[in-house]
């Protein structure tokens, strides 16, 4: 068994991998005699594209991946180098004043990074951007959270999240920050045209220099009792009321 590359399972995460990056798929294992009809699928498409499935026994896929729940489908997986940050301006010019970027400043918790991912692909976002350094990447966990998203949604880790703030605000892009402690309406904005919107860390929200950097900052209105969202749920309210009102 080849022990190079990220062990990705899950039948969403290796359908994923299978359908936006084959050659990066280092090795493909499928529990033998399953009766399941996705993992015969991928079986066939893995084979169409030049894979030979290794078949394994359920025990030996729990085995290899300690247990976690793979669905039977596990892949040895070449992750691809991280985009360059220029891409992102040219993402930004092509898209123009369709251009709608999700800005997580922070967000650490890997199932909170995937369920973001998931609903920045769900709400047709031009990428996803977030700091290098104090926050999630794109890991095995992001990959399998996400069910697939991280595949198939542009993600931009850059070394200086204010200055790339500022390059979109000069390329025209407006971005609306989320805070809890303000007094606007997110639902009173105006969110069509180009747009970025930005959301803090889990605990502690946006740093001031992000807060600075936002031409608006506002707050999901709420009736209960508890103090805020989750932020993957509170980026997934605000990306579907921007889709809403650009559609």
């Amino acid at each position: 068994m080849s022990t190079s590359g990220e062990l990705l399972f899950g039948i969403h995460s290796v359908d994923a991998a299978l359908t936006n990056d084959p050659k990066n798929i280092l090795e493909l294992y499928i529990e033998a005699d399953s009766h399941n009809a996705r993992l015969k699928e991928l079986s066939e498409r893995a084979r169409d594209l030049g894979l030979k499935p290794h078949s394994r026994t359920r025990d030996a896929l729990d085995k290899m991946t300690g247990g976690a729940r793979h669905q039977g489908a596990v892949a040895r997986y070449r992750a691809p180098p991280p985009r360059a940050e220029s891409e992102l301006y040219v993402l930004v010019e092509k898209a123009e004043k369709d251009t709608f970027l999700l800005v997580l400043d922070g967000v650490t918790d890997p199932h909170n990074l995937g369920a973001c991912l998931r609903s920045a692909e769900a709400a047709g976002v031009t990428a996803v951007v977030v700091p290098k350094d104090r926050a999630a990447g794109i890991t095995p966990t992001v990959r399998r959270a996400s069910s697939g998203a991280a595949d198939r949604v542009a993600f931009f880790a850059v070394t200086n999240l204010a200055r790339t703030l500022k390059a979109l605000k000069d390329k025209g892009v407006w971005l609306v920050g989320l805070a809890g402690d303000v007094k606007q309406d997110f639902y009173q904005l105006d969110l069509k045209g180009p747009l970025a919107i930005v959301m803090g860390s889990e605990g502690e929200g946006m740093r001031r220099l992000t807060a600075e950097s936002c031409d608006f900052l506002a707050h999901i209105p709420m009736r209960g009792n508890v103090e805020s969202l989750n932020v993957s749920v509170a980026t997934g309210v605000a990306l579907f009321e921007a889709l809403r009102q650009r559609a």
